[in-house]
């Protein structure tokens, strides 16, 4: 698999990484219904096994499980994976989640990821929300000392704009930023990616698929039978009015798709990996055979007349997207 620096940092990332949001289970507000914890650790097994070198987690993923199925699944691996996982939503004893950034919060949950991870040192962790704002800073001079105590390699972001970048940048440098960016959502190409191309930050976008809907495989009917606690039933991509809007947006992009042998979902990946500024992509996977099905993107280049055609689709669904929302 192809591989590529994260910014500035000695990490080399194939360019695409596991991502553990769905394995979570659905015992949490964020859940995605019911998962097997085998199918997810064979899934990432899988993914290792295809060259996949890293994998991206969180505490908040089924609160404390997402980070301890990486474990199992790692467990007599040889030549672990590049491991990044996050700080900032916390957890009662209610399974309330919350926003935390203060520094004996941030502190703690390094070392309680440690611990779910079973690892020395955590290769990229990252603030997953700037929220609270205002304790932004603290957070992240706390990440800093986690770094000096050898518990962290380096620091990133996820979901942070462009002013809070700057806030933090002199503090301590910023390795990566994970921002959402697919087909639908694209707000993070007016300034966030030239942003992090001039300071040299590494960017690794989660969800390019859109939670599922760009892989071809839904449809009202299908969208209408997700298990009740599946997170995406209340998400708006996933309802009407822009719902109808999206399905007939991915049957355009089909024909592109066929015309190179590949899948709509790998089609999806490789139009994010499209921009330089783009390190790596972040594809989930439930079962081995997702991840056997993105794998291919890591080192498939779209064409240009693809990029093309890929981008008159995109205008014009815009303009219906807006028209159904006007009513």
């Amino acid at each position: 698999m192809k591989k590529k620096k994260l910014g500035w940092t000695d990490l080399e990332l194939t360019r695409i990484g596991i991502g553990t949001f769905a394995i979570g289970g659905p015992d949490w507000h964020a859940g995605w219904g019911p998962q097997d914890d085998n199918d997810s650790i064979q899934a990432i097994r899988r993914g290792l096994e295809l060259g996949v070198n890293w994998m991206d987690t969180a505490p908040v993923y089924g609160l404390g499980k997402s980070e301890e199925i990486v474990r199992v699944a790692l467990k007599g691996v040889k030549g672990k994976p590049i491991i990044a996982t996050k700080c900032g939503l916390i957890w009662d004893d209610k399974r309330n989640v919350s926003h935390r950034l203060k520094r004996e919060s941030v502190l703690r949950e390094v070392d309680a990821s440690l611990e779910r991870l079973g690892v020395n040192v955590i290769d990229l962790y990252q603030i997953h929300w700037p929220n609270p704002d205002e304790d932004l800073e603290e957070a992240w001079s706390a990440m800093s000392d986690a770094v000096k105590a050898g518990k962290v390699r380096y620091i990133g972001v996820s979901n942070c704009n462009v002013s809070q970048l700057e806030r933090l940048k002199d503090i301590h440098p910023i390795a990566s930023l994970q921002p959402p960016y697919s087909m639908i959502l694209r707000e993070v190409e007016k300034e966030i990616l030239p942003y992090c191309k001039k300071h040299d930050i590494g960017v690794i976008p989660y969800s390019p698929m859109q939670r599922g809907l760009l892989t071809g495989k839904y449809t009202r009917e299908s969208v209408r039978k997700l298990d009740k606690n599946d997170h995406r039933l209340r998400e708006p991509y996933f309802q009407e009015p822009d719902l109808g809007v999206h399905l007939a947006f991915v049957d355009r992009l089909r024909p592109i798709a066929e015309k190179n042998g590949k899948p709509l979902a790998v089609l999806a990946v490789a139009w994010v990996l499209r921009r330089p500024e783009v390190t790596a992509a972040i594809v989930g996977a439930r079962r081995p055979s997702q991840i056997e099905e993105t794998a291919g993107a890591s080192d498939w280049m779209l064409g240009q007349e693809d990029i093309f055609e890929i981008d008159a689709i995109i205008e014009e669904w815009d303009k219906e997207l807006k028209v159904k929302r006007e009513g």
